[in-house]
């Protein structure tokens, strides 16, 4: 019977994963919008915080300073000043997280100007608007959603784990197997109504934060001007335009060790 453990286990991680995904859920339909969302236009700095969180504004924010020739990205991953007066606040931090050398790697850039009160302050700006999670995604839906999922392999892990365990005739495996079954039903049954009713699932975005984002797109003319492909920026990262340069500029991974900077492969 050491196999009913593993049983156990197995139900304990499905109902905690799928529990804090339905309470997620619940919050989320939970925000209240303010009054003046409707009437409300998202900047492009908010949509890029509600479609990619604090690094995508980073992001916006170099991409919108070298199409303005006030920076350069190298594809060899360094952003340069080429204009030191920043015309807000985020293009302010951008300038003061590469430092008064005018040159550094665009890795810890973007990872200062993320962190900065810039961005904390849009942040709380969407929140208190209803347009954001509270939490910044830590507990949202798409984070609910992995969980779930990892519980779902975990409950198949021990399922597997309990049928190589040394079993008496009494026992038969397939018994074993159908109630480790339910656990995994479980999981299964609420990611496909998560999918049905929540889909797509944003880490930053409260409902009323998406329609809004959604429409942002909508409006977009489609042209090739600086507009659309900085939306195109906000809405979906660098990595959805289709310049190789500057894609590769922002493909360089790099890590902070002590007084060096490691390339990663």
């Amino acid at each position: 019977m050491f196999w009913v453990l593993f049983l156990l286990s197995a139900w304990a991680v499905a109902g905690l994963a799928c529990l804090r995904l339905c309470l997620a859920a619940v919050r989320a339909a939970a925000v209240e919008p303010h009054a003046a969302v409707g009437e409300h236009t998202l900047t492009l700095y908010e949509a890029a915080f509600l479609s990619g969180g604090p690094q995508r504004v980073a992001d916006l924010t170099l991409v919108s300073m070298a199409r303005q020739r006030r920076l350069l990205l190298a594809h060899t991953g360094w952003a340069t000043v080429v204009d030191p007066c920043g015309r807000d606040d985020m293009e302010r931090s951008v300038i003061g997280a590469i430092g008064p050398g005018g040159q550094s790697r665009i890795a810890p850039v973007r990872a200062a100007a993320a962190a900065a009160d810039a961005v904390r302050s849009l942040a709380d700006r969407l929140v208190g608007a209803g347009l954001a999670v509270p939490d910044g995604g830590a507990g949202g839906v798409a984070a609910g959603v992995r969980r779930v999922r990892v519980a779902a392999v975990t409950v198949c892990a021990l399922g597997l784990a309990a049928l190589a365990l040394p079993l008496p005739a009494t026992e038969p495996r397939l018994l074993i197997a159908l109630w480790f079954a339910l656990p995994l039903a479980l999981t299964l049954g609420c990611l496909a109504i998560t999918r049905m009713e929540i889909h797509p699932y944003a880490r930053w975005a409260s409902p009323a934060g998406q329609r809004l984002v959604g429409a942002l797109v909508r409006q977009a003319d489609g042209t090739a001007d600086d507009r659309t492909f900085l939306t195109s920026v906000a809405v979906r990262g660098v990595h959805a335009i289709g310049e190789p340069d500057l894609r590769a500029a922002f493909a360089h991974r790099e890590k902070y060790a002590g007084d060096h900077w490691e390339r990663r492969a």
